[in-house]
């Protein structure tokens, strides 16, 4: 196994508070990711992305705030899309890293495209990668998946949440299945992903999304960016799994709404489709930056 490049850290003031960032190479064609959660490190997203490098580009992360190695302030207020949004453009100045290819995962993909309505001209393309654009549909599409498990289970879990009782055995049996099914189809999750995961805030979590990957009760419940998405006019790669919690059918619903998007759905793959795998994955990223490469900086 190649060995892991040496990163550029840096800290980026973010108001009262700082955050830390990673960059990797020197090219002018800059890959900026944001990862999902919210709430986890940025290392399960950056660390099977870093073979970009070698491919001609700069590869650029940072931990969100409340994450990782950046500043844990308590102040749940700050736990918002926007503010978040904002967040990733100081970064984007201080790094000075002009017009950028954005990738977001997951909530990073949510986050990506608020981003880029907001602002567009710093973008050279967009890759959403496991993501959606309609909160409310992924909803749909999350209650498709749990009637999979049979009624009997969910009306247990529907019991439970009912409660606020997340932790009863049962309920996290149910969500463990879930888990393998749409997250992550593998019976041993690498270092870096159950790092990620035993590292998440759950403050953030739970005041975005939820209390798990399948009930989503927090303040993006009612996100839904489909109406707008028309006005992205940058070229745009969606990549989700043929199993992803958050659907091929999420996928076409942004597809349908984009001017300029291209849509890769990866067999026997589920939300983290960079680690089931990884040559389609970043064969199928390389492909679409390398077409899109040498556009005027910002």
């Amino acid at each position: 196994m190649p060995k892991k490049p040496k990163p550029d850290t840096r800290k980026v003031k973010i108001g009262r508070h700082k955050v830390v960032t990673y960059s990797y190479g020197d090219s002018d064609e800059v890959l900026f990711l944001l990862n999902g959660g919210p709430g986890i490190p940025c290392d399960y997203l950056r660390d099977p992305l870093l073979p970009l490098v070698e491919a001609g580009y700069r590869v650029v992360t940072y931990d969100q705030l409340g994450t990782g190695a950046s500043d844990k302030p308590k102040d749940k207020s700050l736990w918002t899309i926007g503010r978040y949004v904002e967040e990733v453009e100081t970064v984007r100045k201080a790094l000075d890293l002009g017009k950028i290819h954005l990738l977001g995962h997951s909530w990073g993909g949510w986050l990506s495209i608020e981003y880029t309505l907001k602002y567009q001209k710093a973008l050279k393309s967009l890759i959403l990668s496991n993501t959606c654009g309609d909160m409310p549909h992924l909803v749909e599409q999350l209650e498709r998946h749990r009637a999979a498990l049979g009624p009997e289970t969910v009306a247990m879990m529907q019991r439970f949440e009912a409660t606020e009782n997340y932790k009863h055995p049962s309920y996290q049996a149910a969500i463990t299945i879930l888990n393998y099914r749409h997250v992550f189809r593998s019976d041993d999750w690498p270092k870096t992903v159950t790092d990620a995961f035993g590292k998440l805030n759950m403050d953030i979590y739970g005041t975005v999304q939820g209390p798990n990957e399948f009930l989503y009760i927090g303040n993006i419940k009612d996100w839904n960016r489909i109406p707008d998405m028309h006005r992205i006019a940058v070229p745009v790669l969606i990549i989700c799994g043929q199993h992803d919690e958050m659907a091929p059918a999420c996928s076409m619903r942004m597809h349908n709404a984009l001017p300029n998007s291209e849509v890769t759905v990866l067999p026997n793959c589920s939300h983290m489709a960079m680690y089931e795998d990884p040559p389609a994955y970043l064969a199928r990223l390389t492909t679409f930056l390398d077409a899109r490469r040498g556009r005027r900086k910002a």
